[in-house]
């Protein structure tokens, strides 16, 4: 399994927000979403061959309780059940990030952390027109987020570049078919500074506020910036 990064930091997003973590960063995403802030794990994956035997023993030496997977796309992982399989057996709490679009089949979770892309996400002309019809059209599988929802506790995180893509995001709860409480719906905007954050802020919590979500703060830029290993 190539692995881009593995690093203890802080959760800088969703409802553990805070919380001390180890995040496992898999290599490769079968996605190419423009404003990606991991090319290293998807556009230009790099990292390091491990073993999930390898992983295990990083798991059991850590400090921390809350065990992130992310990517990249962890789902398209070689052996990515056995290393879920791993971190659960010794007794961590497991989250998986990811774009929800391979279904779960029984993976170990605890939470499933999705965040389905929004039209926002299609790639620009550094890719060929047929990467960009290849995004599009997996980018939204509501059949396979329902998937994850039925099957684990979960967040929903949209990345969130301007207020008309409200409308696509509520087109999308719709079309899921099932109650997803407003709680459950984080709006995040879309920046790697701090300043580009703030300037959507304001408006994007207000859009919260008016209609029950929850302001997806990204704390992990305003403490350190859009740096490697955090």
């Amino acid at each position: 399994m190539l692995i881009s990064e593995i690093f203890h930091s802080l959760q800088g997003e969703g409802s553990l927000s805070g919380v001390s973590s180890l995040f496992i960063r898999t290599a490769g995403c079968n996605l190419r979403c423009n404003w990606c802030d991991t090319p290293y794990s998807s556009w230009k994956p790099e990292g390091t061959m491990m073993t999930p035997e390898a992983f295990a023993e990083r798991v059991i030496a850590s400090s921390a309780k809350h065990i992130v997977l992310t990517g990249g796309e962890p789902m398209i992982a070689p052996e990515v059940h056995l290393l879920a399989n791993a971190i659960h057996s010794a007794g961590k709490h497991l989250t998986i990030e990811t774009a929800a679009t391979i279904p779960p089949k029984n993976i170990a979770c605890d939470l499933a952390s999705l965040s389905p892309k929004l039209s926002n996400s299609t790639p620009d002309d550094r890719l060929s027109p047929k990467w960009q019809e290849k995004h599009n059209d997996l980018r939204w599988q509501p059949d396979v987020v329902r998937a994850w929802i039925e099957a684990y506790p979960y967040q929903l995180k949209f990345v969130i570049c301007s207020p008309s893509d409200l409308e696509e995001v509520e087109t999308m709860l719709q079309e899921l078919q099932c109650p997803i409480p407003p709680e459950n719906v984080f709006l995040m905007p879309e920046g790697i500074t701090t300043e580009a954050l703030h300037e959507k802020a304001l408006w994007l919590a207000n859009i919260c506020q008016e209609r029950g979500y929850r302001y997806g703060y990204r704390l992990h830029i305003d403490l350190y910036g859009n740096t490697r290993g955090t």
